[in-house]
């Protein structure tokens, strides 16, 4: 069984940690999380969450919406 996360495979995490994200901006910004999920696609932080090499999938969603935030304030 293989346990490394490569580019190839990070797809896998992708999505969990997406809908978490989306539903802290959603909560926080009082929008749908469908909203939520365009803002976080359109972010500088979802660019380097799909990047195996940034490692950001490593951090938890509100690691991941501390980060959206920062660069959003950018």
């Amino acid at each position: 069984m293989n346990l490394e996360v490569t580019q190839q495979n990070l797809y896998l995490f992708l999505p969990g940690k997406i809908a978490n994200v989306a539903n802290i901006i959603a909560d926080n910004d009082h929008c749908s999380v469908l909203e939520a999920m365009r803002r976080f696609y359109a972010s500088a932080t979802y660019q380097g969450l799909q990047k195996e090499e940034t490692k950001l999938w490593h951090l938890g969603a509100v690691a991941l919406y501390e980060m959206f935030r920062n660069n959003a304030a950018e």
